[in-house]
């Protein structure tokens, strides 16, 4: 199943957000993280669920599954790499995780980790 690029925001705020609590994510915390409605989260993560990427457990708590892992950890790595990419060349941090967050969906992965070489090359 082909994921949208809203979808993988979602699966990336779900992984940043359970490393940061512990992994109590919720869909409120969600909906704060990306500045979204929660009926949007609801549907989102019905769809997501659908997908075989999220499980809600029945207290609500949200989990990624292997492979919605898989593909929020992809996204979340570029995100880290695009931004600190961004913010070495004098972008301030502010429009580099913007612009990261913009980038990181469409970059061709042959693009990526070119970037990523010649990052770790200087």
């Amino acid at each position: 199943m082909k994921i949208q690029k809203s979808g993988e925001d979602y699966l990336e705020a779900i992984l940043v957000l359970g490393e940061s609590t512990g992994g109590e994510v919720r869909s409120v915390d969600v909906s704060r993280s990306l500045g979204v409605t929660r009926p949007s989260v609801s549907r989102a993560i019905k769809l997501l669920s659908e997908g075989g990427f999220v499980i809600m457990h029945p207290t609500g708590r949200l989990e990624l599954t292997p492979e919605g892992l898989d593909i929020a950890s992809r996204i979340y790595e570029r995100h880290r790499v695009l931004s600190a990419w961004l913010e070495s060349i004098g972008v301030s941090p502010n429009v580099a995780a913007e612009d990261a967050c913009r980038i990181e969906h469409d970059l061709s992965p042959e693009t990526f980790e070119h970037i990523k070489a010649f990052i770790n090359r200087s």
